[in-house]
């Protein structure tokens, strides 16, 4: 008969492929069904700014989504006593204020769940993240891969992460210039054509010269986009963090990727057991997902436009599906546009007599349906 312990980590490795990544087969274990659920805690303590901690369960393979864990008290607190709050901004997710905590001490964070659990990370070291040299891009035979490079001259490092956040400017498939607003047709008053997409990654990126003379990473290959990406039609920007990391820290992260990554068939590797740095101070036993640093980050940003890459050609929109403007005669206006799902393009004239508009399914013309037509702050 299984032991407990194998069935725990058993369950782990399949919860954490929702709570951390996807699946990449279709083996689903009847364990997955178990109705345990575990505390996962993601986010590290920044000794620059705001600190923004996520709290959640695992669950089973078969449920939606993730559940998290609300209204719980979280602070963070040095080796010297001294504690700093991270109030709940939105459900399970809680960030403090803007700070500058003193790199010579050590850090922990501690969580108190609405059910009255205790939990705690152990006291772990800052670390000081060097900043990035470069973010790169180079066009391939597989796509346009970015790299990343940094070094630290003092051979300290040695350890490092990197997460990245990506924007990109697109346009829907047809312009709208007018709406039908309570009966009346009117000039449109919004941009609906120009939006920007916005995702964050969720791959591990893990890096470390532990066996190098030098203490230098140089064009790791961070993030592959296929030519036919639609993130690529217009401009496209992403923004690399970089994080030191400690070599248990590394050691946790490399053991997550790889069971998150690598587990797929019946016949894949399992998992190895997954340990991290936080604890039930009143259960020892119960096992907690999530490992707490505490470091400062680095960043750099990257734009591509579209002008520098003619030589993929095999560019699409995101829009193939959309077919040809529709007409709509002008007794027809209110019947059909007052379905937002249908959206009016354009005039239609016979000579100078207006007699109906083009149309498009809104999924075609409405941009914000993908993402939203607010310029971000760092756009040019």
């Amino acid at each position: 008969m299984m032991d407990f312990n194998s069935r725990v980590w058993k369950l782990l490795a399949g919860v954490l492929l929702l709570v951390l990544g996807g699946c990449v087969d279709k083996f689903e274990p009847d364990v997955l069904n178990s109705p345990q659920s575990y505390l996962v805690v993601d986010g590290f303590i920044n000794l620059n700014g705001p600190t923004t901690i996520r709290l959640s369960r695992t669950k089973n393979k078969a449920d939606a989504p993730v559940p998290v864990e609300a209204d719980a008290t979280v602070t963070i607190q040095d080796e010297a006593g001294a504690a700093y709050p991270l109030p709940e901004q939105e459900a399970g997710t809680y960030q403090s204020a803007a700070m500058s905590l003193n790199p010579a001490l050590r850090y922990r964070l501690r969580i108190r769940t609405a059910a009255g659990k205790e939990y705690a990370s152990d006291l772990v070291a800052a670390r000081q993240t060097p900043p990035i040299d470069k973010v790169t891009w180079a066009l391939t035979n597989r796509g346009l891969q970015v790299y990343v490079s940094t070094h630290d001259d003092a051979n300290a490092t040695r350890y490092y992460r990197w997460r990245y956040d990506e924007t990109w400017l697109f346009h829907s498939a047809y312009s709208s210039g007018v709406e039908y607003v309570d009966g009346v047709m009117q000039n449109r008053q919004e941009n609906i054509y120009y939006c920007w997409g916005n995702e964050s990654s969720t791959a591990i990126q893990l890096g470390s010269t532990s066996r190098l003379s030098q203490d230098v990473v140089k064009d790791f290959p961070l993030r592959l986009l296929e030519s036919t990406s639609v993130k690529l039609g217009i401009k496209y920007s992403i923004l690399v963090k970089q994080y030191a990391l400690t070599a248990e820290e590394f050691a946790y992260w490399e053991k997550l990727k790889k069971n998150t990554e690598s587990l797929g068939g019946l016949f894949d590797p399992q998992p190895t057991q997954l340990t991290g740095n936080v604890h039930n101070q009143a259960d020892a036993a119960e096992p907690v997902i999530g490992y707490v640093g505490a470091a400062t980050y680095t960043e750099k940003r990257l734009f591509i436009d579209r002008t520098e890459l003619e030589s993929i050609v095999r560019f699409q929109t995101g829009y193939e599906s959309c077919g040809k403007p529709d007409t709509v005669k002008l007794a027809d206006v209110a019947f059909y546009f007052s379905n937002p799902n249908l959206l009016p393009l354009e005039g239609l004239y016979a000579g100078r007599t207006l007699i109906g508009y083009t149309s498009s399914p809104g999924v075609c013309v409405d941009c914000r349906l993908r993402g939203t037509n607010v310029k971000p702050d760092f756009w040019p």
